[in-house]
């Protein structure tokens, strides 16, 4: 079954602003959200659209007004991800995009960590998130005094950090890397040994890829480590022909259990690529809702595992930020000039 599609904050609904009397599933709603409908039909039915095509119409309506432009992670819901997203795709896509959009907003939808990135390479532009608690437990499972320690405890060895940490992690490191290039990121350096921080799940698995010594930190992702061996097996049981792909976040035993694994983009990829008739990917469930628009031939098994921070960014959410130029994100400049670096290494890395 698809992941529910639309989460409507009763918060959000109390307060009424000028736009909230437009969001009646008019006549002429319908028809102008009528292609948009046609394209997320697979995964949105038709009881849950004159719900979302009222604030569809009405978040596309303010970024012409505001020159805004939404950034959405593979994680968000189909109703954000195809519906209002003007740039879509994984963190590495994310932020190069945002490096070179020349709109005066920019609406993060994910979490803050993606938000910050998004402000240090776009000093000057407002950047806002909907929902300012949406964290992340792999960017919590670190500091930067935490890095300061590393550096002393390791002199000499360069520190690549996952882009799933905060600006403050990110200016104690030499260079960020995301699960699609972390392997030519630590092989860069062209040494021996590098540290790569914070996820152990993803430095266990580039150590398999790369003859350079990986050091690493013990931090996961809440929604990837919850995925076992024991349950992939179980699926391969009861969905015969089922191909199985995995992110190299999830532990090793998960891994060794993927007849594919890869970063977010790798296994949309794959995905592309294959064209299996079964697939079950080992990532975060709204992923799948999102590929699926594109792959009606296969048909995705989904052991839902949602990521609560990347759910509180929602519609209302995102229309109530828009409305009101909230909540503004915002790094201090000591801190944004040594991540800003550290960001850009791993953009300018040759391809």
């Amino acid at each position: 079954m698809p992941t529910p599609h639309i989460a409507l904050d009763t918060r959000t609904e109390r307060k009424r602003t000028p736009a909230r009397s437009r969001l009646a599933y008019t006549p002429e709603v319908a028809e102008e959200t009528r292609e948009l409908y046609n394209r997320v039909s697979k995964v949105i039915t038709p009881m849950e659209w004159p719900a979302i095509a009222p604030y569809v119409k009405a978040i596309n309506d303010l970024k012409k007004e505001h020159n805004a432009v939404i950034l959405a992670h593979n994680y968000m819901t189909p109703d954000i991800f195809h519906c209002v997203a003007d740039i879509v795709g994984d963190s590495l896509q994310l932020a190069k995009e945002a490096a070179s959009t020349d709109a005066d907003v920019i609406v993060q939808c994910g979490v803050h960590f993606m938000a910050e990135t998004s402000k240090l390479l776009n000093p000057d532009k407002t950047v806002l998130i909907p929902d300012q608690r949406a964290g992340c437990s792999l960017a919590e499972s670190i500091t930067a005094e935490d890095v300061r320690a590393l550096r002393e405890a390791y002199p000499g060895v360069p520190i690549v950090t996952y882009v799933n940490t905060s600006a403050a992690v990110k200016s104690e490191c030499d260079i960020c890397c995301t699960s699609s290039n972390a392997v030519q990121v630590v092989e860069s350096f062209g040494v021996d040994r590098v540290l790569l921080i914070p996820d152990e799940y993803l430095a266990k698995y580039v150590a398999t890829q790369t003859d350079v010594e990986i050091l690493s930190w013990k931090g996961h992702c809440e929604v990837h480590e919850r995925f076992t061996a024991d349950e992939l097996q179980a699926y391969r049981e009861a969905e015969p022909g089922l191909r199985i792909i995995a992110h190299p976040e999830c532990p090793p035993d998960v891994l060794a259990e993927a007849d594919f694994t890869g970063s977010t983009n790798g296994m949309i990829k794959w995905v592309e690529t294959h064209k299996p008739q079964k697939v079950l990917m080992v990532t975060e469930c709204s992923m799948s809702d999102n590929v699926a628009v594109d792959a009606p031939d296969t048909e995705f098994v989904r052991p839902c595992n949602l990521c609560p921070h990347m759910k509180r960014i929602t519609l209302p959410k995102i229309l109530e930020s828009l409305e009101n130029m909230r909540d503004e994100v915002h790094v201090e400049e000591a801190v944004a000039m040594k991540a800003r670096e550290a960001v850009e290494r791993m953009i300018n890395l040759p391809v």
